[in-house]
């Protein structure tokens, strides 16, 4: 996969996360590991930084549950419109965590 190829995959996997429901930045870089050869939640993170504008970016957390400080506001906005399960000031992760079906 180019590395383009796998900013379109990033993309994607991103698209088909439920309203209500989120994935890590680590877990979209595991569910694309073997299709991609690549792992890195820090690339996920930089590919979403760059071009995650179009796509709900609210929907890709921290391993804490939580987005930047400078994102926490409009993410919190979105989260409750959706009614993604919180918890503090992020998301509650085992109730809000979502894996997609094999075969993506």
């Amino acid at each position: 996969m180019t590395p383009d190829e796998y900013v379109e995959a990033v993309l994607a996997l991103v698209e088909r996360i439920p309203p209500g429901r989120v994935m890590s930045y680590g877990a979209v870089a595991d569910a694309l590991a073997e299709r991609s050869g690549r792992a890195s939640a820090r690339l996920v993170g930089a590919i979403m930084a760059r071009y995650g504008g179009g796509v709900p970016w609210q929907r890709v957390v921290n391993a804490s549950g939580r987005l930047p400080p400078r994102l926490a506001g409009r993410a919190r906005a979105r989260w409750l419109a959706e009614g993604t399960p919180l918890r503090g000031s992020g998301v509650d992760l085992p109730a809000a965590n979502w894996w997609p079906d094999e075969g993506m």
